[in-house]
Parts: C-alpha cells; sequence; structure tokens
C-alpha cells in the first residue's frame, strides 16, 4: 500500500513542565532540541515524512515553532491554531472534521522518541486493513518494564489481521505491583497514544460518546479562517468546548477498537529520567550533555545548556542547569518536577514559565540583566526578518550592534546602523528593526523608563499577523 495515502494529524499541544528547567510553558518539551540537536516535534516530522501532508494542532502562540520544525523536517502542510488547549478528543474532532470522511487519519503526539522509522512505518502499515473495516486501531508499545509512568492495554482475540487484536480494556496507570503483574501476563501492551482511523469512524464514535465536543468542534470549524498554511477557529466555539482525553471520551465506550502491537523502541520522553536514558553512559552509569565534568560519581545525568558544569561524588542524581534556573533531583523523584512548577508559579516566579531566552518568529531576545529603570537585552535577528513596526508608552531604546547591519526606522527616517554604531529610540517613537543581511543581526538593546514589560508594545505593522 502507498503509505502516502495516510494523512498524519500531529498533536502538538503540551505545557512542558515535566522537562523544567529547560522547557517551560513558553518553550514545551516538543520544541526543545533534545535529540542530537532536533527537537522531538522534528524527529516526529521526519518520521512521517512518506506519508501524506501533514496537519499539525497547536496552541496559536507557538505556531512558529511549528512552522520551524516543519521547514527543517522538509514536510509540508497546514497548522490548525487552537486559541487553548482543549486536549485531544476536541483535536482530533477538529482534524477529522477538516478530512474527507474516507481519508485515513494518522494521529499522533508530537513529543515521542521513536529511533526505528522503518518499524514504526511498518506498524502503521499493519493496522490499515482494519482502520479501513470501520475499527478505531490503536497502537500498544512492548512492554520492558514494569512502569507506573503509562496507561495499559489489554490484548483481547486475535482479529483476521495476523497482527491485530481486539482491545479487551484499557487500564489507567497501575500501582507498581499491579504493573509487575501486567508486564508479566504478556496480554498487556503500553497505550501509546497513537491512533489510526478513518476520518467518518472517528465522527460517528464522538456523535455517538461525546456528541457535545463534536458540535462545539462543528461550530468552530464552521467560522473558521484560513491565513496561508494557518487554520484559526472559531475562537468563541472552540473555548465553549469541554477539555477531555480522546481516552475517557471514546476509547474507553468504544467496542470497535484493536490495537497492533510495536516492538520497537519508544519513550514518551516523560521525565528526566527518561531523557537520561536516551544518552550513551559510561563504566559508572554517568551520563551527560553539554560541558560536563564528572569525577568519582555513579549514576548521575547531568545536562548543562549554557556553561561548564562539574559533579563530584554524586549518585543518583539528575542535574539540569540553564542560564536563569538549575534544578537538582534524585532520579527516583523525578516525577515530582511537575509539582515543584506549581509550586514555583504560586510563588510568583517568572522562570516557571519563560525562559530568560525567548524565542520569536523574526528570531530571538535574551535578557541579560535587570534593574530599576533598566533592563538589557541581546537581540538577535535572523536574515530578511523583521520586528513590527511599534512604539513604547513608557520607556526608550539605546540600539548597539555588534554583528551585521540593522535597518532602523526611527520615526519618519531610515538608515543602515552597522557593527560599532548606535542609535538612540526616544519614548513614544515609531519604530522597527530589519535585518537586511544574509547573515544573522545582533544588537544590544538598553530600555530605560518607568515600566519595562513586554506588554508595552503598540505594533501599528507586522509580517507575522499580530498586529
Amino acid at each position: 500500500m502507498d503509505i502516502s495515502v495516510i494523512k498524519p494529524i500531529v498533536l502538538c499541544g503540551g505545557s512542558g513542565t515535566r522537562l523544567w528547567p529547560l522547557s517551560r510553558e513558553t518553550l514545551p518539551k516538543q520544541f526543545v532540541p533534545l535529540i542530537e540537536g532536533k527537537s522531538l516535534l522534528q524527529t516526529t516530522l521526519e518520521r512521517i515524512h512518506g506519508f501524506g501532508d501533514v496537519l499539525c494542532v497547536s496552541n496559536q502562540e507557538h505556531r512558529f515553532f511549528v512552522q520551524e520544525a516543519m521547514q527543517l523536517a522538509n514536510v509540508k502542510g497546514e497548522q490548525l491554531l487552537e486559541p487553548a488547549g482543549r486536549n485531544t478528543a476536541a483535536a482530533m474532532a477538529c482534524g477529522a472534521l477538516l478530512s474527507g470522511p474516507d481519508e485515513l487519519l494518522l494521529f499522533l503526539p508530537a513529543d515521542h522518541y521513536i529511533p526505528d522509522t522503518a518499524a514504526f512505518v511498518n506498524t502503521v502499515y499493519a493496522g490499515v486493513d482494519a482502520a479501513k473495516q470501520g475499527k478505531i486501531v490503536t497502537f500498544g508499545v512492548q512492554p520492558v518494564y514494569p512502569s507506573t509512568a503509562y496507561g495499559y492495554i489489554q490484548k483481547g482475540n486475535l482479529l483476521s489481521n495476523p497482527s491485530t487484536y481486539a482491545v479487551e480494556q484499557f487500564i489507567e496507570k497501575p500501582r507498581a505491583d499491579v504493573a509487575h503483574d501486567l508486564v508479566l501476563d504478556g496480554q498487556h501492551l503500553w497505550n501509546a497514544g497513537i491512533f489510526l482511523i478513518q476520518a467518518s469512524t472517528l465522527i460517528e464514535n464522538l456523535e455517538q460518546y461525546a456528541p457535545d465536543i463534536l458540535k462545539a468542534c462543528k461550530e468552530a470549524i464552521a467560522g473558521s479562517k484560513r491565513d496561508g498554511t494557518f487554520i484559526r477557529p472559531s475562537s468563541q466555539a472552540f473555548l465553549a468546548c469541554r477539555s477531555e482525553s480522546i481516552d475517557y471520551a471514546v476509547m474507553e465506550h468504544s467496542e470497535n477498537v484493536a490495537v497492533v502491537p510495536f516492538s520497537g523502541a519508544w519513550s514518551d520522553v516523560g521525565s528526566w529520567s527518561a531523557v537520561a536514558e536516551l544518552t550513551t553512559s559510561d563504566e559508572h552509569g554517568n551520563r551527560s550533555t553539554g560541558q560536563v565534568l564528572l569525577m568519582e560519581s555513579e549514576r548521575t545525568y547531568v545536562n548543562a545548556s549554557s556553561r561548564p558544569v562539574v559533579a563530584i561524588g554524586t549518585k543518583d542524581l539528575l542535574v539540569i542547569d540553564t542560564p536563569d534556573a538549575l534544578l537538582v533531583v534524585n532520579q527516583e523523584k523525578s516525577e515530582l518536577v511537575k509539582q515543584a512548577v506549581t509550586h514555583l508559579k504560586q510563588l510568583g516566579w517568572s522562570q516557571a514559565i519563560t525562559h530568560r531566552r525567548v524565542a520569536r518568529p523574526w528570531g530571538w531576545y535574551d535578557s541579560i540583566d535587570t534593574g530599576e529603570r533598566f533592563q538589557v537585552k541581546r537581540i538577535g535577528v535572523l536574515p530578511g526578518a523583521s520586528l513590527s513596526m511599534q512604539m513604547h508608552h513608557h520607556r526608550a531604546e539605546h540600539w548597539i550592534v555588534v554583528k551585521g547591519t540593522a535597518e532602523v526606522t526611527n520615526g519618519d527616517k531610515v538608515r543602515l546602523v552597522a557593527e560599532n554604531e548606535s542609535t538612540f529610540i526616544p519614548l513614544g517613537t515609531k519604530h522597527r528593526l530589519h535585518n537586511p543581511g544574509k547573515t544573522i543581526l545582533e544588537i544590544i538593546e538598553v530600555q530605560s523608563g518607568s515600566y519595562l514589560g513586554e506588554d508595552d508594545i503598540v505594533r501599528f505593522e507586522d509580517v507575522y499577523g499580530r498586529a
């Protein structure tokens, strides 16, 4: 069968709390370069490169991360931009409503690690016949240890396809002793949350088991607007939809679900312990990424993204260092990171949500220093990119070019500013920064004023649709 007839729909939601401090709400784990400099979303898109055009369902705030990953993976397709997360049932419903009734849809999370692409494609192919017969086909991973972090699928009777089974039941994340028994009996698989299903089959099941979700999504898609490759559903209708996973909304009720076992390597990269397992260890069980020196240490993982980190005499630790936050956690307690982030939010710490370095569609900025009435940023602008035409009510800005050449609009004047030159943007003046060159432009920006928040921006023109 030609797998290009399968339409992949990648679910790109997620808050990014389990891999804090490297991933955060503004940069969830699926967009962080974790695997040989690639994000999990990019590796997911590369894995489905041979299928048809992709539809990515993402939060509208993350659209440019998704767009960049699609370009790097060399895949074509569209993005459905959710105004807010409403879990997998709504995302999958909208994906089905945007497809033809007979289309085979492959729904898959953006943040899984599956290194064997051929094995994955063959497993998907094995489920095609059952999906064409009106089954909801899910894919279960052959468990290699009794995990309490995953849900399980109990296999039922063998169907006509030699590698497809009826689903007897779905089991929530079990206690350790229960997980041990499930793995030993050989009839249970980890629930990977990947589905192959005809669009009409999914809509029929939603109509039967979650009609309110389907109704809200129909209204959202009916009121949607297209902006290039972006599809924006009606915000009012979509936000009225309740938040529910497809497992609770449909899978646990339907008697028409089949499962195909997958025996290849798989990880949902749901904790720092899982990330560590993806890294080769030394003879002492130590693993590291970045500039790391480990001395007399055992079973220690260090992720140093920005500076040298030295660990001496450590055991069973996970150490994650970023420019503005440090995490040190015992490997057995890595699941508590999510709770720690919740507590940081309650304390009002900005590091719980945002990075010091923030990605933008035109490049990035890094908040180097801040104090009373001033802030210093290092700004990088991609070749050919422009910031919006904007002004500020509460701050003035000094720009010093340290790399490349900047085209600066300052009021009614436009001039080029070369390396080691500077310019001043008075408070209340319309201005724009553009990189006319073929290499990245970097500037140092010194802000001064009574209020320096990012919301003190009035946009007049913007090529990224933010005006």
